[in-house]
């Protein structure tokens, strides 16, 4: 296919699967059992979304509990009362707080990478969570012993751990989840946050020679939980301008279902590099209607007018299930999109001529 197509990351997990991490948590199956029922969900995930044609494939995030906080998973010095994320149907999610130091990860994703790769037959990226969402684990009123600047050199480097694990390990792509960088504009409309998590990020990317940064890339979208978002109602063409200064090769962007795309679509020719690949979203995951692949077609030729075919992807605008309990779409919904994706944006190449 001339035209790339990847998926974000998440695939809703089985029913089974959540009833059995409850149970789990509760103490009334052994960890033994648990592993072994993630084990059968990663490798049907991989067979089906093998099926769909899809060139690039995750492991659906079948064992992680969140996107967010797998990497602190059994820590002993987190307790809760952390931010709380407000999403627009009125429910919430909290982050954990550090109490105590020093930070160190608990899980590395490549772990999951080690994982996918002994099922599947196609190339497998894998998705880590970016050090400004693991910035904000630090409690305001500070720990005592423990500055946010050593809190910070910590995290760095563990940062720069997980996705040069990742790239060691053979994943075709590392993709760091920034969600929170339109939510930073919500909470500071100034910019001032925002520009504290795109220096952060890039603190940690400047780490990485060029042709590792052609391996990395970030995703952004306003929130994706139980068929609502975050932040959807900040101005995406405030956030786009800083986004693009992020020193990543690959650019996941939510498009599909944004109001004005072609608005986003002009902003987005003027404010990418030369040397960026922008992937845009042709697939809605919060909305349980699946698209044709003629509206799939549609909307890549749409972007395709803005965005040179060489620095042109499609991908969905978010992960299908980014927290473990999420039940609002199915898992059978979540491969009809992409299985209409894949087939539209190839598609698109041949209408193109590419």
């Amino acid at each position: 296919m001339a035209l790339p197509t990847e998926p974000i990351g998440s695939i809703p997990r089985s029913k089974e699967l959540i009833e059995a991490t409850r149970a789990n948590s509760e103490g009334r199956i052994s960890q033994q059992q648990m592993d072994a029922l993630y084990q059968d969900a990663v490798r049907d995930t991989i067979e089906k979304f093998e099926l769909t044609g899809s060139p690039v494939i995750t492991d659906g995030e079948q064992s992680k509990s969140s996107f967010a906080t797998y990497p602190i998973h059994g820590s002993t010095n987190m307790s809760s009362g952390g931010i709380t994320v407000l999403f627009a149907d009125g429910h919430t999610r909290q982050l954990p707080r550090l109490t105590k130091g020093p930070f160190r990860y608990q899980t590395y994703a490549h772990s999951y990478l080690d994982a996918a790769k002994k099922y599947a037959k196609v190339p497998v990226k894998q998705a880590v969570i970016s050090v400004s969402m693991m910035s904000l684990l630090y409690p305001q009123e500070g720990i005592p012993e423990y500055s946010q600047d050593e809190f910070l050199q910590d995290l760095l480097n563990e940062n720069e751990t997980d996705i040069r694990n990742c790239l060691q390990k053979g994943a075709h792509i590392v993709q760091i989840d920034f969600t929170e960088g339109r939510l930073a504009l919500k909470i500071d409309p100034s910019g001032g946050l925002l520009r504290k998590f795109i220096d952060l990020n890039n603190q940690v990317l400047d780490r990485f020679s060029a042709e590792d940064r052609k391996r990395i890339g970030v995703h952004t979208c306003p929130g994706g939980d139980r068929d609502s978002t975050h932040s959807a109602d900040v101005d995406y063409t405030q956030f786009l301008p800083e986004f693009f200064q992020l020193s990543a090769g690959n650019f996941y962007l939510q498009l599909a279902s944004e109001k004005d795309r072609l608005r986003v679509l002009q902003f987005i020719r003027d404010c990418k590099k030369p040397d960026q690949k922008i992937f845009v979203g042709v697939t809605d995951p919060i909305s349980s209607r699946v698209e044709t692949t003629e509206e799939v077609k549609a909307r890549v030729l749409e972007a395709a007018r803005w965005i040179p075919p060489e620095q042109l992807g499609t991908t969905d605008d978010c992960g299908f299930s980014p927290f473990g309990d999420d039940t609002s779409t199915s898992r059978d919904t979540a491969f009809e999109k992409i299985r209409a994706r894949v087939a539209g944006t190839k598609m698109a190449a041949a209408e193109i001529g590419i």
